[in-house]
C-alpha cells in the first residue's frame, strides 16, 4: 500500500474507533483500537526506508511496545509496563540522534517542573484513594516519559518533539481522569492526542536520520 494513502486511512480508522465503535463487546472494541496503531506501524516502516538504521529500529520497537500497551492497558500495570518499555526504546533511539543546543538543554527545566508538580498531585490522589501500591509504578512512568520528551527535544526534530509532547498530554489526561477527577470527554481527548503522538513519531522516521538537519530548530 502506498505510504501516502496510509495517513488518510489512519485518520479514518482513528475517528471510527474513537467516535463510532461501541464499547461492548470488549474484544470488538479492542480490535478496532489496535487497527490505527497497526497502520501507524506500517507507516513507520515505510517512512524509515529500505535500509533502516539503529535509530529506525529502536523507534520501531517503541511503536511495537506501545501497541502492546494499547492491547493490555485494561490490565493497568501490564499495559503501563509495556508503555514503559516502549518509552525506553524511544529514549534510546532519540539519544542516538543527539543534537546539542543550550536552548534545547534548558527545555529540561519546564519538563522537570511539570513532572514534579503533576507527580505530586498524583501521589496525593493515590494516597487519598488508598492505592499506595501504584505510587512507585506511576512515578517511574512519569520519570521515563519526561526523559523521553526531553530526549525528543534534543534531536532537534520537530515531528519527534511534537509527538512526545502530545504523548505527555494524552497520558496526563488519562492519569488525571483516572486518579484525580473526571475530565469531560476524556476518552476522546486521550485517544486523539495519543494517535496523533504516535503518528508524528512515526513520521519523524523519514527525517530524523538522513535529513534531520532540515528540521533542526
Amino acid at each position: 500500500m502506498p505510504a501516502n494513502r496510509l495517513p488518510l486511512l489512519i485518520l479514518t480508522m482513528s475517528i471510527l474507533y474513537i467516535f463510532i465503535v461501541p464499547d461492548d463487546p470488549f474484544v470488538f472494541k479492542l480490535f478496532f483500537k489496535l487497527i490505527p496503531m497497526a497502520m501507524i506501524l506500517m507507516y513507520a516502516f515505510e517512512q524509515s526506508g529500505r535500509w533502516k538504521s539503529k535509530t529506525h529500529w529502536l523507534l520501531l520497537c517503541g511503536l511495537i511496545f506501545s501497541m502492546l500497551g494499547d492491547g493490555t492497558i485494561h490490565w493497568f500495570i501490564l499495559g503501563l509496563s509495556a508503555f514503559l518499555i516502549g518509552h525506553l526504546f524511544y529514549i534510546t533511539g532519540f539519544l542516538t540522534r543527539w543534537n546539542f543546543s543550550v536552548i534545547r538543554m534548558l527545555y529540561a527545566i519546564p519538563v522537570g517542573i511539570y513532572a514534579i508538580l503533576f507527580g505530586r498531585r498524583l501521589i496525593q490522589a493515590l494516597n487519598e484513594s488508598g492505592e499506595q501500591s501504584l505510587v512507585i509504578p506511576v512515578l517511574l512512568y512519569i520519570l521515563v516519559i519526561s526523559i523521553m520528551t526531553w530526549s525528543a527535544m534534543m534531536t532537534g526534530n520537530r515531528w519527534a518533539l511534537w509527538g512526545s509532547i502530545l504523548f505527555v498530554i494524552s497520558d496526563s489526561v488519562l492519569a488525571w481522569n483516572m486518579f484525580v477527577s473526571p475530565i469531560p470527554n476524556a476518552a476522546e481527548l486521550i485517544m486523539l492526542t495519543y494517535y496523533s503522538a504516535q503518528f508524528l513519531i512515526a513520521h519523524s522516521l523519514f527525517t530524523i536520520v538522513k535529513n534531520s538537519h532540515r528540521l533542526v530548530w
